[in-house]
């Protein structure tokens, strides 16, 4: 029986072969992380406005977040936002004081519009969205504005953080993970977005008052538009 010495090449192809194999797993698994922050961050874009979509936009849908229900609506007051913008949480204390003063006269309606410049935005939205359909729309996004200098400017994915907030909050987590996955949560969130590009809202927080965008200087500024708006 003949026995056989490899070549120099041939003892080289299969060491060659496993690192080409190890290479295309690794580029595999890069292309599928790839795949799913793409769907994070095309939901965190704002879908341009087509002349068609502008026309079709709304500014309230019937399945907008209603805060208030006066027994006699004076007015509406349509708040785009984002959970992980600044000003948004700074704005915040003062939007729940006007709802506490003219909530029984104004409906405030919130809509959501995760910008694309902040990495937690869109996953934010998804949480406060989660919760909403086990009626904790308030009281999630009040939590996000509250701890948002934990978890905001985070490059890394913020959802187990937001997964605790939804336990704290006693929601059903079974429900909650499955509505986060759900591409119609997704949907609901970019159809806010799609609808605020096209009604011109470019940053966070822009108001609307009866349909009119508002243009804001001052707190005082603010609160006699909503005076006159509920007389």
């Amino acid at each position: 029986m003949t026995k056989t010495t490899a070549s120099p090449a041939s003892a080289m192809e299969d060491p060659a072969k496993k690192v080409r194999l190890v290479l295309w797993i690794l580029m595999g698994a890069i292309l599928t992380a790839g795949l799913v922050w793409y769907a994070v961050f095309s939901m965190n874009k704002p879908v341009p406005a087509a002349p068609q979509a502008a026309a079709a936009a709304q500014l309230v849908r019937e399945d907008s977040h209603r805060l208030t229900s006066p027994a006699v609506e004076k007015a509406q007051l349509v708040e785009f936002l984002d959970f992980e913008c600044e000003s948004c949480r700074a704005a915040h204390p003062l939007v729940e004081e006007l709802k506490q003063e003219y909530g029984d006269r104004i409906t405030f309606v919130n809509r959501y519009f995760p910008l694309t410049g902040h990495r937690n935005s869109g996953t934010a939205a998804l949480a406060v969205e989660a919760s909403a359909q086990q009626g904790k729309y308030q009281q999630m996004a009040a939590k996000l504005f509250e701890t948002q200098d934990q978890w905001g400017g985070k490059q890394d994915s913020q959802a187990a953080v937001f997964r605790g907030y939804a336990q704290k909050l006693g929601l059903d987590l079974a429900k909650y993970d499955a509505a986060v996955a759900d591409e119609a949560t997704l949907e609901r969130i970019r159809r806010d977005a799609a609808d605020g590009t096209a009604l011109g809202v470019t940053g966070t927080p822009t108001f609307f008052l009866n349909g009119k965008k508002l243009v804001l200087n001052t707190e005082a500024e603010f609160r006699q538009l909503l005076t006159d708006a509920a007389e």
